[in-house]
């Protein structure tokens, strides 16, 4: 699963045979927070210790979760609000939609790809960071203790994060917001 993650094709070899497939796809992933599946709920009805969290947590392998650009945390919804929809204040699909859309044009129009895209030569060019920025991510991943891979992918989401805000520039701001959908890389530290 690493190989077609990193570089968008997958190589298969049988004996004297060898064939490339291309393989560029989007992971979706998900898991429980715990192995009865409450941990963190307000119902209380999680019992797991803090032990068999950490072990649970630890079957994810860490290349592949290195892999992962963003790890979110989705707390449980009352079934009153899932009855009832999204409340009026809430930004619609469609709006998201868009200003999704304008990001990755403005991605595209300034290096001539995606940002998830980027090399690490076009990350040095187009993921420039303020001194606030480089010592903001220095920290992070001296105290996450992050990988090259990881701090890599924290600049490339950075960069969507700030065309999002329709920033040319990615402020500490947005490298904050990146770092924080680093979840599991701090849930490994405890």
């Amino acid at each position: 699963m690493r190989e077609p993650l990193e570089t968008g094709h997958i190589t298969i070899s049988r004996a004297t045979r060898q064939a490339d497939f291309p393989a560029r796809f989007q992971l979706l992933a998900a898991m429980n927070p715990c192995p009865c599946g409450y941990l963190g709920d307000a119902s209380g009805r999680c019992h797991c210790s803090s032990e068999q969290v950490a072990r649970y947590v630890a079957r994810i392998s860490g290349p592949l979760l290195d892999r992962i650009d963003m790890h979110l945390e989705v707390s449980r919804i009352s079934h009153e609000l899932l009855s009832k929809g999204a409340p009026g204040g809430e930004e619609s699909s469609n709006s998201i939609r868009e200003r999704v859309i304008a990001a990755r044009n403005i991605a595209v129009s300034r290096c001539g790809k995606a940002n998830a895209a980027l090399t690490v030569a076009d990350i040095k060019q187009f993921c420039q960071l303020t001194e606030a920025g480089h010592r903001l991510l220095e920290q992070a991943m001296n105290r996450l203790g992050l990988s090259h891979r990881a701090y890599h992918r924290i600049l490339k989401l950075a960069r969507s994060i700030a065309d999002l805000a329709g920033s040319e520039a990615i402020q500490p701001a947005h490298l904050s917001e990146a770092i924080g959908y680093r979840r599991l890389d701090r849930s490994l530290l405890r």
